[in-house]
């Protein structure tokens, strides 16, 4: 089955994660409609269990990127938000759904930033207890405030082609066949 992406799935399969960003700050305008995107994301019961921390100071970039490993490029980029999650506003008082929400919030703030012609890249944070708890810390989370990822976002500074992970393996069609290597 081979098909050519429309312009529209083109653009979602040409949004890309971005580690190096070049010069220029990112507007106040680009922000608001970053989160604006991200907030149209679908939620459980309508809860909006997400919250957004938006760092512009390069001191606390640095030092939130010395608690990501796989974090560094947050030092070098213009903007950070970090997406979060309230437990007490989530459907059910279940993680799960907390988790999916921040999720959809995450991707469509990525899709956003993409289509404002910004880079940015998912760093996550939750499920790992040492980088949560230092996250509380730095940025003074009330403990019903877990933070989910950090996104750093920026001009980009590296250009990577469109792609797909397709992968006809993953998919079954009307009821689960094994398949090998599955």
């Amino acid at each position: 089955m081979k098909t050519t992406p429309n312009d529209k799935i083109q653009f979602i399969l040409g949004r890309r994660s971005i580690r190096a960003f070049g010069p220029g700050a990112v507007s106040e305008d680009e922000v608001l409609q970053i989160l604006q995107a991200a907030m149209a994301a679908p939620s459980a019961v309508a809860k909006d269990p997400w919250r957004f921390v938006v760092i512009r100071s390069p001191q606390m970039l640095a030092a939130i990127a010395e608690v990501l490993p796989n974090g560094r490029m947050l030092a070098t980029a213009p903007l950070g938000i970090i997406v979060c999650g309230d437990n007490r506003m989530v459907h059910d008082g279940k993680i799960s759904y907390l988790l999916q929400d921040c999720s959809a919030a995450i991707e469509n703030l990525l899709l956003g930033a993409h289509a404002l012609g910004l880079g940015a890249c998912w760093l996550g944070v939750h499920p790992r207890e040492e980088r949560v708890m230092q996250f509380q810390e730095l940025l003074g989370l009330p403990s019903p405030i877990i933070p989910i990822a950090a996104i750093a976002i920026g001009h980009p500074g590296e250009t990577k082609e469109p792609r797909t992970r397709y992968n006809g393996d993953y998919v079954h069609w009307e009821k689960w066949r094994e398949k090998a290597g599955s």
